[in-house]
């Protein structure tokens, strides 16, 4: 058994490094790597240059953030581009992962103090059932949105290896930082300030 875990995270990596090496034309952000005590964060931070220089729509920092609509865990519809003019994190998380377990808190906290729209898309693929997140959002009094990511599509177009992954998007719809692995309050207040 230990055989085959330690096959699948070679693998894993293989096919990671694989895929950094032959992305076509990306610029390479600088990357911090900050152990925690739950987990791992890698954290892209822009140039000023990318910033005001790339506004296609993509996944990296000065790219204008994919649009999404997805159905809440309340039955209501959201879609990313109707935040325009607020700053928002969108986060990828399931209820079975410790890393989001632990940020969960933090993100609360989070969402009460600052102006800030929080999208905590659950990857449903990965869950047992709508009840296990329904039970989550009550064991952790969450009261931003939840929306459900169905199919993976969104998950999908967003490139969710890592959980949980987290956006920070501008008034503008531009990617200002992400991060791969939990943050903590002041990661989360640090990276919110930074942005329009």
């Amino acid at each position: 058994m230990k055989k085959i875990i330690l096959l699948v995270v070679i693998v894993a990596m293989f096919g990671w490094a694989i895929y950094d090496l032959i992305q076509p034309g990306e610029e390479k952000n600088e990357e911090t790597k900050q152990d925690q005590e739950d987990g791992f964060m890698i954290s892209s931070e822009p140039n000023d240059e990318e910033v005001q220089s790339n506004s296609d729509v993509g996944l990296e920092i000065g790219s204008e953030a994919p649009d999404f609509e997805l159905e809440t865990l309340d039955g209501e519809t959201v879609k990313l581009s109707d935040y325009r003019g607020k700053r928002v994190m969108i986060n990828f998380w399931a209820t079975w992962c410790p890393p989001c377990r632990a940020e969960m808190p933090d993100m609360q906290k989070f969402y009460e103090e600052k102006d800030v729209v929080i999208l905590a898309v659950n990857l449903f693929e990965t869950e047992s059932s709508i009840q296990d997140v329904h039970d989550f959002k009550e064991d952790f009094e969450l009261s931003f949105q939840i929306p459900i990511d169905k199919k993976g599509d969104v998950s999908t177009e967003y490139q969710i290896l890592p959980i949980p992954t987290s956006y920070f998007v501008d008034s503008n719809g531009i990617i200002q930082h992400k991060s791969m692995g939990a943050m903590n309050y002041e990661m989360m207040v640090k990276e919110f300030e930074k942005m329009e």
